[in-house]
Formats: C-alpha cells, sequence, structure tokens
C-alpha cells in the first residue's frame, strides 16, 4: 500500500476507484463501503484506493473537541493495509483546504490529481466550504469532471445505522462487548508507558500508564484487557479513571498485565479492551482497594 500525503499521486494509481471518508474507527459500516470499492476496481481491473482526512474534521473546527477520536491515524492506517489497497490519500486539513469550495475540490483533487474514475462514499458525505458538498454535488459534476459516483446502502444492525457517532456513545456508555463486534476486532487505545506514582506497585498490583491523548473517554471503570507489544501479548484489567481512593485529579489508563512485572516505562503498548467489569468507585482504605483489585482480577480472567 502507497501512502501519499497529498493528492499528487503516480500515474499507476491513477483513473481508478476512490472510496472517500473520515473512516474514524473503520467500522463495518465504513468496511461495506472500502469492499465494493474494491470489488468495483478488481471487475474493471484499475487501482483502488481510499482518500482520508488529517487531522478529523471536527476537531480542525472545534478545538475544545479533545476526546472524539475511535482510532489514531497510524491505527487507521494499520487497519486498511488489512484491505490490500493500492495507495491511501491522506489529506491535510488544514484552513486553506477547509476554505475551498465543493466545486474546487471535485476539479482539483477528484479530477486533475487523481483522475478518479469511480469514487463510493457514503449517503450523508459532505465536503467542501461550510460542507456545501453533498453526494447530489457529486452526481451534478459527474459528466463535466468524467467520473461515477456511486453511493454504498447504510449498514445496519437491529434497524440501526452503525456510524462513528454510533459507536462514540457505545464507547462512552462501556458497551464495549457490543462495539467490538461492529468492529470486528476488539477496541483498542495505542500509547507510551509513563510514569506514575508507582501506588500500584506499593499495593502488589503494579501498573502501566497511559494518557488517553485524543481517544473518545470510555465509561470509567474497570475493564478486562489484553495487552499487546513487540515482546509480548497477555490478559490484563486496566482502570480509566481519576482513581478517586487516591483523590486523583488527571484521567489516567492503568493496566496491571498478567504475568509481567518489569519496567515497561517509554514502551509503546496496546490495551485492547474486551469487557466492562465494573464502573469507578472510591474505597474508605487501601485494604478494600486491594481486595477489590483481587475480585476484578478474579472476573476479567474469567
Amino acid at each position: 500500500m502507497k501512502i501519499y500525503n497529498n493528492p499528487n499521486i503516480n500515474n499507476k494509481h491513477r483513473n481508478g476507484v476512490i472510496a472517500i471518508g473520515n473512516f474514524d474507527g473503520l467500522h463495518l459500516g465504513h468496511q461495506k463501503v472500502i469492499q465494493e470499492a474494491k470489488q468495483k476496481a478488481k471487475k474493471n481491473k484499475i487501482p483502488f484506493g481510499v482518500m482520508t482526512f488529517e487531522p478529523v474534521p471536527v476537531m480542525f473546527f472545534n478545538k475544545n473537541i479533545k476526546n472524539h477520536r475511535i482510532n489514531s491515524l497510524e491505527q487507521k492506517k494499520t487497519q486498511l493495509k488489512k484491505f490490500r489497497l493500492d495507495f491511501l490519500i491522506i489529506i491535510k486539513f488544514n484552513k486553506n483546504f477547509s476554505t475551498q469550495s465543493a466545486e474546487e475540490f471535485i476539479k482539483k483533487i477528484i479530477s486533475k490529481k487523481t483522475r478518479c474514475k469511480y469514487l463510493y462514499v457514503s449517503k450523508n458525505f459532505k465536503f467542501g466550504f461550510k460542507r456545501q458538498g453533498s453526494i447530489k454535488t457529486l452526481k451534478k459534476f459527474e459528466k463535466k469532471y468524467n467520473f461515477k459516483n456511486i453511493v454504498t446502502k447504510p449498514y445496519k444492525k437491529d434497524n440501526k445505522t452503525i456510524s462513528s457517532t454510533f459507536l462514540r456513545k457505545k464507547i462512552r456508555s462501556g458497551k464495549i462487548d457490543e462495539v467490538n463486534k461492529l468492529l470486528n476486532r476488539s477496541w483498542c487505545i495505542n500509547g507510551k508507558v509513563i510514569k506514575g506514582q508507582r501506588r500500584g506497585r506499593k499495593i502488589g498490583f503494579p501498573t502501566c500508564n497511559l494518557k488517553l491523548s485524543n481517544y473518545v473517554i470510555p465509561k470509567l471503570g474497570v475493564y478486562a484487557v489484553k495487552v499487546k507489544s513487540k515482546n509480548f501479548y497477555r490478559n490484563g484489567i486496566a482502570n480509566i479513571g481519576y482513581r478517586p481512593t487516591f483523590n486523583g485529579q488527571n484521567l489516567l489508563l492503568e493496566t496491571n498485565i498478567f504475568g509481567i512485572n518489569k519496567n515497561l516505562y517509554n514502551k509503546v503498548i496496546s490495551i485492547n479492551f474486551e469487557k466492562f467489569i465494573r464502573p469507578e468507585k472510591k474505597f474508605r482504605n487501601l485494604k478494600h482497594l486491594k481486595q477489590q483489585i483481587k475480585l476484578d482480577i478474579k472476573k476479567a480472567k474469567k
């Protein structure tokens, strides 16, 4: 998969099929769009790629939105590789790009840069200055700019359209098992292990601490997790919250990895969420906290 950080793609990747969208989370709905686009490319024996935007536009326009993403850009790249794309175009979403009209986007990028033959989008796709462009706009300019726009039907589960917004709500409510089914994989937070106050080690349950960065904040509490690094893949238990027993002030993801008791500072690890165990709570003392952690670990292992 060739990655382009601008729309100036090689001739061998022009005149192909492009699926376009934010693809935050790459859930089953996104996977449906990509698979349909891939089939079209295969049938016509032409190149196939994906176009996405960085940062996520809503975060660019509203600087107050911090915890929003279902996956990071690196995770998105990793997941897209599994679809065996020929190429990935990452458009830098900045002030200049945001002021581009819908027709300018079609003319300059879709027509001149990529010479796209088939453009796959979801039903609610919006683009151009102030989101004025829609699938109607794409349809309007098809003949003028020599491409065919194809709108994929939404992916539905129990009569509900699956979207990134829908998944964020599920994550925030702690329904991780449902989220994982809609992703067709475990929801995961990647990060570098930072130094904490070593309270976990002092009470016999050492933890790896991660900051949440721009990830959507899941329901505060305890989760059964699987932890992956370059050197191991282990079960564990994670707490995400403010540590009220210690009057904590900063949100933190703390993970106790079963069978690992070594320094992992500055190592990059992946926390795969499997099951919500219980909400975060404040304990009267360390004794009660330790008792509860033992119960949580037992439940997580089960």
